[in-house]
């Protein structure tokens, strides 16, 4: 029997290709061979990938960055990069075709459209990104990582949940020591990207929290390139130990070991936190496209596992307010940390695994 080919097409951040990784480890242990289709961005994000994927870097563009002639090469660079991807399905013709959000997922998404291939989307967010958008009602389903999800009329959405790594996994629900009379951890994320406005605030309002509980603090915070110089001195001056990088490789561990997260509310992020079990601040990226990093916190808001401050309202004083209500609270951080459990979908990886695999046989 002829081994199944994945093909899945991502674009490149964090919040696309994290769970595509999950996917992608699952799927290559249940015996497919998995390909990924993405561009330079999404490459970068591809370090943790189990080397067995076959990865294809795709020409793609946005009409969201550059000038006037950028953006006239945006439909010609999309065409080609459909065209080479029809080409490259003629020949190796994969079982399914899943988009993960991201214009890079458009060829693959719109050859496989052209071809009749199974294809399906997983949207990670409460609201359809641009491209999931357009795809919604042109595939078979569309996985959910959030719910509910606003979907257009005529789309058959179902509720995965957002699948983890396998890093991720291991941490699951791991042991919260709750805040205490000894060295305590703090976690930063602005998402993959980074988030300029934590970087300008979190320094400032840790300073400013009380000596005796400051001095215990360790900080492992992500800024992006620009903003970690300044950062890392800031927390230096103030006596603070910290750890200041533009990306941490090894996010669930230092989750894992932190009393509390203090993050934007990307998909990602929102899932690790969940399925790890940590308390967390959530501030959701104001500009983001339908509101929907608050559609993401939701969820483990309403739980009681995580404090919403909206990116208005985020301020110095009023993330110190919250920073020291948790970690002077042991009792109030662990309900913290088992509420944002019992909000997690820590088998999201396998649902959507047999949604994969369902498609695949209905083909058959």
């Amino acid at each position: 029997m002829a081994q199944k080919l994945l093909l899945m097409a991502a674009g490149g951040t964090g919040g696309h290709m994290f769970p595509a990784q999950a996917l992608a480890e699952a799927m290559l242990r249940r015996g497919w061979r998995v390909k990924l289709s993405t561009d330079a961005r999404g490459v970068r994000y591809t370090g943790g990938y189990p080397h067995t994927t076959e990865i294809t870097e795709v020409s793609s563009a946005t009409f969201a960055r550059g000038g006037i002639m950028a953006k006239a090469m945006v439909a010609p660079k999309i065409a080609m990069g459909v065209l080479n991807m029809a080409g490259q399905m003629r020949r190796d013709r994969p079982d399914v075709v899943i988009g993960f959000g991201g214009y890079p997922s458009i060829p693959a998404l719109a050859a496989a459209h052209l071809l009749k291939l199974p294809r399906m989307i997983h949207e990670q967010n409460g609201v359809l990104g641009r491209v999931n958008q357009i795809f919604a009602t042109r595939v078979a389903q569309v996985a959910c990582g959030a719910w509910p999800t606003d979907l257009p009329d005529g789309a058959n959405g179902i509720h995965v949940g957002n699948p983890v790594r396998g890093s991720v996994l291991e941490r699951a629900g791991a042991g919260y020591i709750p805040p205490g009379d000894y060295p305590m951890s703090i976690l930063v994320m602005g998402g993959s990207q980074g988030a300029r406005i934590l970087s300008d605030v979190v320094p400032i309002a840790i300073a400013a929290l009380p000596e005796a509980l400051r001095s215990r603090l360790r900080i492992s915070h992500q800024a992006r390139d620009e903003d970690g110089a300044r950062v890392a001195q800031f927390y230096a001056e103030h006596g603070i130990a910290a750890d200041v990088q533009p990306f941490f490789n090894d996010v669930p561990a230092r989750m894992s070991e932190a009393q509390l997260v203090i993050s934007r509310s990307g998909a990602s992020s929102v899932a690790d936190i969940s399925v790890i079990g940590r308390p967390s601040i959530l501030v959701p990226f104001a500009a983001a496209a339908g509101d929907h990093q608050t559609a993401n916190a939701r969820a483990l808001v309403a739980a009681g596992g995580a404090i919403l401050i909206p990116e208005s309202a985020l301020d110095v004083s009023a993330l110190t307010e919250q920073m020291n209500a948790v970690l002077s609270n042991p009792d109030g951080a662990t309900q913290m940390s088992r509420a944002a459990l019992q909000a997690g979908v820590p088998d999201a990886t396998e649902r959507l695994m047999g949604l994969v695999e369902q498609l695949s046989e209905e083909r058959t």
